[in-house]
């Protein structure tokens, strides 16, 4: 049998030659992933974002009257059970007297103007109105004086709009989704 040198041909064992191409490409492979990949993973949603992309509320927990705040992607949001004679000045109304013209009806569920849900931040500067305050017996902003009625609709300050009313819906006669 003969002594074969190592490095003296280069074609004396090609399997070792490919294995060790075939090992190489592949470390660099795993080593591209490496750096790529937190890149990437980056651009993805933070997780504590994707747990209050929507958020379930039983209305059994607010009286009439009475208003809960909740938290929801980061923002404070009202959920308010309003009185008869709240609904009812929300809807007498007049369309001329709003800035941001809405109707009360477009501001909650067909069938059940009691419940109003509104994300709590004002539309001026995003400071959190209170409830009972103001001329319009509805938000009243401390910060800056902007003025809301029972329906969440600006009516004076220097807010633009009205209290947004985020996307929501009813799961049951007591359970409300929103977002």
């Amino acid at each position: 049998m003969a002594d074969t040198v190592v490095g003296a041909d280069p074609h004396a064992d090609p399997s070792r030659r490919d294995f060790i191409h075939i090992a190489a490409a592949a470390a660099a492979g795993g080593a591209a992933v490496a750096v790529v990949w937190p890149l990437i993973d980056q651009m993805n949603p933070a997780g504590d974002t994707l747990a209050l992309a929507s958020i379930e509320f039983d209305l059994t927990k607010v009286a009439e009257g009475q208003q809960v705040v909740i938290k929801w992607r980061g923002k404070p949001l009202f959920v308010r059970n309003r009185t008869a004679a709240e609904i009812q000045k929300a809807v007498a109304t007049p369309m001329s007297e709003l800035r941001d013209p809405q109707s009360d009806d477009a501001r909650h569920k067909p069938g059940k103007p009691q419940w109003l849900v509104l994300v709590g931040t004002c539309t001026h500067l995003g400071c959190v109105p209170t409830f009972g305050g103001g001329e319009y017996g509805g938000w009243f902003c401390p910060c800056h004086g902007s003025h809301y009625d029972t329906s969440g609709r600006i009516r004076k300050g220097p807010a633009p709009k009205n209290l947004v009313v985020p996307d929501w819906d009813f799961l049951s006669d007591t359970k409300i989704k929103v977002g």
